[in-house]
Order: C-alpha cells, then sequence, then structure tokens
C-alpha cells in the first residue's frame, strides 16, 4: 500500500463542515520547516485532492497549520458564528505529527472558537 495523507475539518460550534478553511502542509527536516503547499476545504469540509499524494508521500514529520482564525472571522460575517475577540483565542492551529509507515494517515480538525481536537483517523 502507498502512504497518502487527509484531512476533515469540522465545525463544531455550528454543526457543520468548515468551508473555506486555508490549510498549509509543511515538512519538518531537523530544525528545517519546508514549505509544501496550501489547500482549501471545500463544501464538505475536506480538500479536493489527498493533500499529499502517494506520489509525494515521504514518512517523516510533517505540520499542517489550520488558518482557523480566518475561517471563524467569515463565520460571524454571514450571521452564524460567534463574534470575533482582539486577538481571537485560536488563529492559528499548528499540528505536527509522524508519519512512520506508507499508509493512509488522516488527520482531521474538529474546531470551534475556544477549542479544537484532532486524531488519526481512517
Amino acid at each position: 500500500m502507498s502512504g497518502y495523507l487527509t484531512t476533515h475539518v469540522l465545525d463544531t460550534a455550528r454543526g457543520c463542515p468548515a468551508q473555506g478553511m486555508k490549510i498549509e502542509l509543511y515538512k519538518i527536516n531537523g530544525a528545517d520547516r519546508v514549505f509544501l503547499k496550501s489547500v482549501t476545504t471545500n463544501d464538505d469540509g475536506r480538500t479536493d485532492a489527498q493533500i499529499l499524494p502517494a506520489a509525494e508521500f515521504e514518512t517523516g514529520v510533517y505540520e499542517l497549520v489550520f488558518h482557523a482564525g480566518d475561517y471563524l472571522d467569515r463565520t460571524y460575517l454571514d450571521g452564524t458564528g460567534t463574534p470575533p475577540e482582539d486577538p481571537r483565542f485560536l488563529d492559528v492551529i499548528p499540528i505536527r505529527f509522524g508519519m512512520s509507515e506508507a499508509s493512509h494517515y488522516h488527520v482531521p480538525l474538529l474546531v470551534s472558537p475556544f477549542s479544537y481536537s484532532t486524531y488519526r483517523g481512517s
């Protein structure tokens, strides 16, 4: 089996997928943090393609950076979210994780204006 990486973002405060959230992917090489790509979630809170497809997969340490503050600000402006604070309690959420074998890694984010959680999904 070839390895690949996916993600999914759910807005737990509003009970829906987090549409339009920017996510950046970095590879961690010792003290270096190398930018790989930027993607945006679709209507289902997922990316349109694997965030790291099999052809680009390597084991190692990675970081997904979720731009939750921008997303939360937009939900407030459309009348469905929580008023923003200055500064927001949650803004940019980095999740650093390791991929040690060539398999499917799914790193979802459950987010609200005041909390978040993640896990290794399937």
